[in-house]
């Protein structure tokens, strides 16, 4: 993933600093803004915000108190670098979260491991899911908001495990959590491998999210079920895998039988200007999955609608 970091002055004094520090780190991609487009900017969502006071015509502190004001950069870390030495000046930029005040002259290794080890630090902290790995339901917004601002082509990927409480009765949490893990191993190789800036996401539970910059996602839902069928059968028993089903008592005590467990995908499609926003994706998303599910067995189905809401 590649970590888009906002220079913030009005003179591109900056940028040229940045490109040559990093240039053999590829993950990184350096921007300059102005401080009149910072409204345009905050939109995009980046993962790092640097400001050179000394080269911008506004108000330090104002500038960074509507950044945090900015819902979708609350969690944005901000550096400001400044020739500035008054204390005051320093633990007033402070009290409005920014995270760094680097003082002029800068020392340049300093500056590097700085930005370095802060953005991988965000990246541990918003892989908010211990068993997965994967960011959680704030990035998962951020990233579908990002997606309809730029008004690129794009598709959502709701995946959901079938049967999968049925399992959990049967078999224990700690083999639920087995499976999950395995499923999303089975997403994140096969959407990785997607050219362009791909994205996986854990909602919670045995439901994940993908998005990625194509509207054609039949043929990844192909392979991720392929994956996720050759070896689901290792989380069952030989008794289970001979019958095809589990048998599940109910709390009336009534044994019940329920399928082995499967993967279900609904695909969104989202051509510019079908949807206004995200809550209007996820409606489609329930819709199609619940398609998708009707199924037995692992199946996806795509929702390819193009008109306007």
């Amino acid at each position: 993933m590649i970590n888009e970091v906002y220079i913030i002055d009005d003179d591109d004094s900056s940028i040229v600093i940045f490109q040559q520090l990093f240039k053999e780190d590829k993950e990184f991609k350096f921007i300059s803004v102005k401080t009149e487009e910072i409204d345009v900017a905050l939109k995009n969502i980046p993962s790092l915000i640097v400001i050179n006071e000394d080269a911008i015509n506004r108000d330090v502190v104002a500038l960074c108190k509507k950044i945090r004001r900015d819902e979708d950069n609350q969690i944005t870390p901000v550096i400001v670098v400044s020739s500035v030495s008054n204390r005051e000046h320093r633990i007033q930029i402070l009290e409005e979260s920014i995270e760094y005040f680097i003082k002029k002259p800068v020392d340049e290794k300093y500056l590097y491991y700085t930005v370095k080890n802060l953005s991988r630090l965000l990246t541990i902290n918003r892989r908010i899911s211990p068993l997965t790995g994967l960011p959680g339901n704030v990035q998962i917004h951020a990233e579908l908001k990002k997606r309809l601002t730029k008004k690129e082509p794009f598709s959502v990927l709701y995946f959901d495990l079938d049967n999968f409480k049925a399992y959990n009765d049967v078999y224990g949490f700690l083999k639920g959590d087995q499976i999950i893990e395995y499923t999303a191993r089975v997403i994140v190789s096969n959407v990785h491998k997607e050219e362009g800036d791909t994205f996986v996401g854990h909602i919670g539970g045995d439901d994940f999210v993908a998005i990625i910059p194509s509207t054609f996602g039949e043929r990844l839902c192909q392979h991720i079920l392929a994956e996720f069928d050759a070896e689901v059968s290792n989380f069952f028993t030989d008794k289970d895998l001979e019958r095809g089903y589990i048998e599940v008592e109910n709390r009336k005590g009534i044994i019940e039988q329920f399928p082995l467990t499967s993967l279900s995908i609904g695909v969104v499609v989202c051509e510019p200007g079908r949807f206004s926003n995200m809550l209007e994706i996820g409606e489609i998303g329930a819709q199609v999955k619940h398609a998708a599910k009707s199924v037995m067995g692992s199946s996806y189905a795509v929702d390819r609608r193009r008109e306007n809401k």
